[in-house]
């Protein structure tokens, strides 16, 4: 298959681009970037694998370029942030060049949005469009969806994630993240959706190797999909910390401070500033799962848990995504707008990003491996 990756010489996509070119199935992946000589080096890193690289330099404003870039591929996979901005061009484009388009969108409102829009077109040309396939919302979903299978009748799904505030670099992490501080957000509670300030709600919670985190209701896009394609269940909450510091962005939020995204540009740039990349590798964050409901007549709470670095863990989501909606092995049969946690067999999907390192375990100790 022939697979273009958005953003693929951003620090996501990057990851995304060198998983697929260690896949067999792939015979092409395609680096789209405003970047070219980023794109270009990367390229040139990956000259010794059996995967054709290329390169096309482009600017995603640029619809026309856009379609032309996209077209003779077989998959479309997006790591082009800030999703709230481009996700929707993106899928415009994909339909347009008749395409098939998978994203780590983590946006709430992009995703709320691409259902709303394009569903419709994708049913009618038949093309498949899965829309946050990276760890939150990707494997999130999918980890929901397992548990939920799991159990005689789900009632509730707790997502809970942990990312040191220095985990991501580039422009585009900083912006997501002021954006899902800033708006009010999805929350489902009693089987209907409310939309409530971000960071009104906190909670302290425990993850596997790190401990006890306090965390925060965020504007991902895990409460807009989940109930949708996993209807029983009523309570959806996605919440997240990020250690030292999010007392900052909560507040900023609160006091209307990143409501459009020229006030997120603004605070963006400040913040890079004030707290520059530092160099070395990323520290590794954490995620938990809890998904309540009856098994054999009892109240029963199952977990899925696990930690990575937010560039391993993200990039990777995407590209066994890519691999899976290139290959057609989805639970859907016709096109259209859905979420991870209904096109992909969660069994293989756990198992395909634990063949590479990415772990999902059901004890806080981590101890117990599933898949």
């Amino acid at each position: 298959m022939k697979v273009i990756v958005m953003g693929g010489a951003g620090d996501m996509g990057s990851k995304t681009v060198e998983d697929l070119a260690s896949s067999k199935d792939v015979k092409q992946v395609t680096i789209a970037d405003r970047d070219a000589q980023g794109a270009r080096a990367i390229a040139d890193k990956l000259s010794d694998t059996p995967v054709d690289i290329a390169v096309v330099p482009v600017d995603a404003t640029d619809h026309e370029a856009l379609v032309e870039a996209i077209k003779g591929h077989d998959v479309v996979a997006s790591a082009l942030g800030p999703l709230y901005l481009f996700e929707a061009r993106l899928i415009q484009a994909a339909l347009e060049a008749g395409v098939d388009y998978v994203s780590i969108c983590d946006d709430w409102s992009a995703a709320q949005d691409t259902i709303i829009r394009f569903d419709t077109a994708a049913r009618e040309e038949n093309l498949f469009v899965i829309t946050g396939c990276g760890v939150s919302p990707g494997v999130s979903n999918v980890g929901v969806r397992l548990l939920a299978d799991r159990l005689d009748r789900a009632r509730k799904a707790d997502i809970y994630v942990y990312i040191p505030i220095e985990s991501g670099e580039g422009e585009a992490v900083v912006k997501h993240t002021l954006f899902v501080f800033g708006t009010v957000v999805p929350v489902l509670k009693h089987g209907t959706v409310s939309m409530l300030p971000a960071g009104s709600i906190s909670r302290r919670v425990e993850f596997p190797k790190f401990g006890v985190f306090k965390v925060w209701n965020i504007g991902h896009g895990e409460p807009v999909t989940i109930p949708k394609y996993i209807p029983e269940l009523e309570e959806v909450n996605i919440m997240m910390g990020m250690g030292r510091g999010t007392e900052i962005f909560v507040a900023l939020g609160r006091l209307g401070m990143l409501r459009s995204p020229k006030q997120i540009d603004l605070m963006s740039r400040v913040l890079m500033k004030l707290s520059p990349s530092k160099p070395g590798p990323a520290p590794e964050g954490a995620m938990r799962l809890d998904v309540s409901g009856e098994k054999d007549g009892e109240e029963t709470t199952l977990t899925l848990c696990g930690t990575g670095t937010m560039r391993e863990a993200t990039g990777i989501a995407l590209s066994i995504g890519a691999q899976l909606l290139g290959k057609k092995k989805l639970a859907v049969k016709s096109g259209g707008v859905y979420g991870p946690e209904r096109c992909f067999d969660p069994e293989v999907f756990l198992k395909m990003i634990g063949e590479k390192g990415i772990f999902a375990y059901s004890d806080l100790s981590m101890t117990e491996r599933i898949g």
